[in-house]
């Protein structure tokens, strides 16, 4: 089978019986101008592996593809598409791993050639696990040189907030901290099947050479989960659920006590991180 000859995404999922799963997250793309326009939104791919979880029927896959990405691995936790995405990669020689599992405990680095780049509609169930997890990759810059993610619009609110908003959270000073995110487009619910509640954004991050100041990750991730845990609450009293008094933290990285985490900024977090791992 050639590129040309795959069928339409529709007869796909019939013929296949991909009706999508709620408990997978699923909300297939079958609309290929849009699955086209996420593949343009990553850049040349050209002389890149690419990584895509959830790929569904392949609807994006086969767009990568087209756009030319040296070589696509999908990786896919619902048996039931296998069997779809082994077509399009018999219809691309060479150019498509499909890799059967949790994209949660799958070691993705060991299966690309660098340079690489990951671009998903990811499902909505595993998206942010997912991104923190690639933003704490050790060490650092990533074995991926961008990241161009379909979240819920709230989601992806969240990823490139500033301080001083009810959006700022965990999400914005983890991925600010070691990446530049922006949103680049939305996309309507109707452009999904079935259509999720509520909007979807493409969110581009791109990993920064170094980080915006030092913080071992897993420090910050503690600290900055401890201060929006309580986000109405001061530092002072917020911070008390990471263990011991918070006074000599905040003291050591010149935060005022009476400061809530909204008001801080990412150096400001990993001040407050080093002093943490340094307390410990």
């Amino acid at each position: 089978m050639t590129p040309a000859a795959l069928p339409p995404l529709r007869e796909v999922i019939s013929r296949h019986g991909l009706a999508p799963h709620k408990s997978l997250g699923q909300n297939f793309l079958l609309d290929l101008n849009l699955t086209g326009r996420i593949a343009r939104s990553a850049g040349s791919l050209e002389d890149h592996d690419v990584v895509e979880v959830g790929p569904g029927p392949g609807g994006l896959t086969r767009a990568l593809l087209d756009a030319g990405a040296r070589r696509v691995v999908a990786i896919e936790r619902d048996h039931r598409c296998i069997a779809a995405l082994n077509e399009i990669s018999d219809a691309y020689p060479g150019r498509l791993n499909v890799v059967e599992g949790d994209a949660l405990a799958t070691d993705m680095e060991r299966l690309v050639a660098r340079p690489a780049r990951i671009v998903a509609n990811l499902p909505y169930n595993i998206a942010t696990p997912l991104l923190v997890g690639w933003l704490q990759t050790e060490p650092w810059p990533a074995w991926f040189d961008s990241l161009t993610l379909m979240f819920q619009r709230e989601v992806a609110e969240r990823i490139v907030a500033t301080p001083g908003g009810k959006a700022y959270g965990r999400l914005a000073v983890l991925a600010q901290w070691r990446t530049r995110p922006r949103i680049l487009f939305d996309v309507d619910r109707r452009a999904f099947t079935p259509p999720p509640a509520v909007t979807s954004s493409v969110v581009e991050l791109v990993p920064r050479a170094e980080p915006l100041a030092e913080a071992n990750p897993r420090a910050l991730e503690r600290v900055v989960a401890a201060a929006f845990g309580q986000r109405r609450k001061m530092l002072r009293a917020s911070l008390k659920s990471l263990g011991g008094d918070p006074l000599p933290l905040l003291e050591a990285a010149e935060i005022e006590p009476t400061r809530r985490a909204e008001e801080l900024s990412v150096e400001a977090f990993c001040a407050l991180s080093r002093a943490f791992a340094a307390s410990r």
